[in-house]
């Protein structure tokens, strides 16, 4: 690779006295790694353009991203640049590269932002990048015109200013306010702090609904299982194997173990249901309730 051999700490300084190509030795270069694949023209190359993806890389700071890893993104860019690179259209390479460059830091910023996705199409990833800027614009030109913005009319300039829908601009400003926290966190700088998560509604069953369904499973057991002690040993069989199994067995499976065709143990199966039935209705009136 042509950046073998550099360190995060050694990278910008090599950068800085990496050679200046002309347009015709940068040429030669990208021909070179283009038609012969030759990893010394590449490592030229993309040695001498290097400041170019700090210079790029270092705008970027803002967002919270380690210098380091702004580095190491921008650098992939450009090495995608260089394997992209078409030397017959006439254009420089440097100007082909910040494209690549941009594009490599821009989609490492986001996917670090947050670990909800921030956005996918490219209006949301200008939205993402160009929303403050676009703010502070409309803001300043409000007040030397005497305007009063609130909210919704600045965010309402903003989604027209950018071109995309004011839904995005909402869902936008609210990822912005703020990277991830974690729900670990304490909510007060004392030991006894409380962390976040316990501030979290429990959307299980509370106490009073636990108990009700704990009574309510321990009444339906006790008559299903008096239902079952209706039933003969052939049809308690039948019933447990094709209803209690995790992997209920099939009419044939169960008539060629009790020497049965599939008919007669369908015709078994639903004679034990009905005792069942008329057992659990004459253990209460509320069993209906169950059965429904």
């Amino acid at each position: 690779m042509a950046l073998d051999g550099m360190t995060d700490d050694t990278l910008p300084r090599q950068a800085m006295r990496a050679e200046l190509l002309d347009a015709e030795t940068e040429l030669a270069l990208a021909r070179a790694w283009r038609d012969h694949r030759d990893e010394a023209a590449l490592h030229r190359l993309v040695t001498a353009y290097m400041r170019l993806a700090i210079s790029m890389a270092s705008k970027f700071r803002r967002y919270g991203a380690p210098m380091n890893d702004l580095i190491q993104e921008a650098s992939l860019g450009l090495m995608k640049a260089a394997e992209k690179f078409d030397p017959e259209r006439g254009v420089r390479f440097s100007t082909y590269a910040v494209w690549w460059i941009k594009a490599s830091i821009q989609d490492f910023v986001m996917r670090n932002w947050s670990m909800v996705r921030t956005g996918s199409t490219s209006a949301q990833k200008s939205l993402f990048f160009n929303m403050r800027r676009v703010q502070a614009q409309i803001e300043r030109e409000a007040a030397a015109a005497g305007e009063h913005l609130d909210g919704h009319q600045l965010r309402q300039r903003i989604a027209t200013e950018i071109g995309v829908p004011m839904a995005d601009v909402e869902m936008m400003e609210g990822r912005l306010s703020g990277s991830d926290f974690s729900l670990n966190t304490p909510q007060s700088a004392g030991e006894e702090g409380r962390e976040w998560i316990e501030a979290l509604e429990d959307d299980g069953p509370g106490a009073a609904e636990t108990v009700a369904l704990a009574h309510d499973s321990a009444r339906l057991h006790g008559w299903i299982g008096a239902a079952m002690g209706a039933l003969t040993a052939r049809e308690r069989f039948i019933v447990t194997e094709r209803k209690l199994r995790e992997e209920p067995r099939t009419l044939e499976q169960l008539g060629a173990e009790l020497g049965l065709s599939k008919e007669r143990i369908r015709q078994l199966e639903a004679q034990a249901f009905a005792k069942m039935r008329r057992s659990l209705e004459a253990q209460s009136g509320e069993v209906h309730l169950f059965l429904q």
